[in-house]
């Protein structure tokens, strides 16, 4: 409500909005990567929730060809927050790109410029006029979150509303996938765009990265929550550390591919593009932990670069991560962790579907293990950080007599937030333990507490009509 306060605020004071189109908005929260949050560009499991800060935006279509923006986030943020273009200038992908990375400080409207770029060229018919977007987050940015999915669904969905576009689902993930992909340039999967979409409040979202494939939600056990704890430490998914960790893992699967003489062809049924074969489909996931540990894992060099690798293996499998010369690929650590994380994540779902019927402990403390286990295996991918280490740690010593299960790094790594379960009884010492770190000056920290509906659960709510 005090977003709509807001708003109609634009609409009688700031002449932002007129008082005589209708105004359409959307809300998309955050996410949680409880488990499996580096391996959905390989084809796994993952489990994610959503958190209570979200990213709303407001919608209304103009008379002109005009798109008009206001992100009271950005301007917060020092950026700038308005900004005047037109459908015109943003003709194809290219324009686009240059338009968004003409000045860092419009660096952010690659995900509201992405999405009504995909939106005209997808529904030509449909837009044919200028629109106004006006947007807040309490999302915060850089920190593992999912900050940029916020975003790219909140507008999407709004805007695809003022158009008269129902989008939602699978369709509204992938469409703002593509967006960050090629628009914005990061190589992420698809599990922050549809946990933002399909997560439920007090729900986790299972989802098979293959493209997108959501299972039943599965209500979190009554006496255990989840929190998590931003370190402080900026995460980015187009740092160099998580294209390194993902280049490598495309490199492993493409190197057991020519050891068998299976042919890696470009996937044509697929708008973002990718990558297959006849024998995994081009999914890591695909392949068994224990063929991979007797056939594979001692094959595969522990580190290789790219001259290397294209001289021996003829090109690279990732659209979204070019090979870079001076980088160093830990290949069979990142190969491995996509095989290993998704049978991790596997047990994971059905201990807690199991959990959710019949409360056990041992479930709960079997769960918390895989959590320390995908933590520490980041450090060998080269995304762990020192303060999330720390943060666990933390966790680990505090918790053990206190109802603390498990804790791990979330989403792309190399920083970012600390995803934690445990019984909502331990709250206390999840406070304590955000204090010491907060005392201990390696960052400055922020606590999520509890969760929310995700976008498609808030739909659209109009106004001004």
């Amino acid at each position: 409500m005090e977003f709509v306060d807001h708003v109609n605020s634009l609409i009688r004071n700031d002449g932002f909005l007129s008082p005589s189109i209708p105004v359409f908005i959307a809300r998309s929260p955050g996410r949680l990567d409880l488990m499996g949050g580096n391996d959905d560009y390989t084809g796994g499991l993952v489990f994610e929730s959503t958190i209570r800060e979200a990213t709303y935006a407001a919608a209304q279509l103009r008379t002109d060809q005009l798109i008009v923006l206001k992100n009271q986030t950005a301007s917060e943020a020092g950026w700038q927050g308005d900004v005047i273009t037109t459908f015109a200038e943003l003709h194809d992908e290219s324009s686009v790109r240059t338009y968004i990375n003409s000045s860092p400080s419009i660096r952010w409207t690659a995900y509201v410029l992405g999405t009504l770029y995909y939106l005209r060229k997808k529904f030509p018919e449909q837009i044919h006029s200028g629109i106004q977007i006006y947007t807040e987050s309490t999302v915060p940015l850089n920190r593992g979150v999912s900050s940029s999915a916020a975003i790219e669904v909140s507008v999407m969905k709004a805007a695809a509303a003022a158009y008269g576009l129902d989008l939602k689902g699978i369709e509204l993930a992938l469409a703002c996938q593509w967006v960050e992909n090629v628009i914005a340039e990061s190589a992420c999967g698809i599990m922050d765009q549809i946990a933002v979409v399909a997560g439920k409040e007090g729900c986790i979202l299972p989802l098979v990265c293959q493209p997108c494939l959501p299972e039943p939600l599965i209500q979190l056990p009554g006496e255990l929550q989840i929190w998590g704890i931003d370190s402080g430490v900026s995460h980015e998914v187009s740092g160099i550390e998580y294209e390194a960790a993902r280049a490598a893992a495309f490199m492993g699967y493409k190197m057991i591919c020519d050891l068998e003489q299976i042919a890696v062809t470009v996937d044509d049924r697929s708008e973002i593009e990718r990558y297959t074969d006849q024998h995994w489909d081009g999914y890591l996931a695909n392949l068994s932990f224990s063929v991979f540990h007797e056939k594979y894992e001692g094959k595969l060099p522990v580190t290789m670069n790219r001259s290397e690798f294209l001289s021996g293996h003829s090109f690279h499998v990732d659209p979204y991560t070019p090979l870079k010369d001076g980088v160093i690929y830990s290949i069979r650590a990142n190969t491995k962790y996509a095989v290993e994380e998704n049978y991790r994540v596997q047990l994971f779902s059905e201990l807690s579907r199991g959990a959710s019927l019949i409360s056990s402990k041992r479930a709960f403390k079997m769960m918390g293990e895989l959590m320390y286990q995908s933590h520490y295996s980041y450090t060998e991918c080269g995304l762990g950080a020192k303060a999330t280490d720390y943060l666990v740690s933390l966790l680990r010593v505090e918790g053990i007599r206190h109802g603390i299960y498990g804790a791990k790094i979330t989403g792309g790594g190399a920083g970012g937030t600390v995803a934690i379960l445990a019984e909502k009884s331990a709250s206390e010492v999840v406070h304590r333990v955000f204090d010491l770190y907060a005392q201990s000056g390696m960052g400055d920290p922020y606590l999520f507490e509890g969760s929310s509906d995700g976008a498609d659960t808030f739909g659209i709510l109009k106004i001004n009509e």
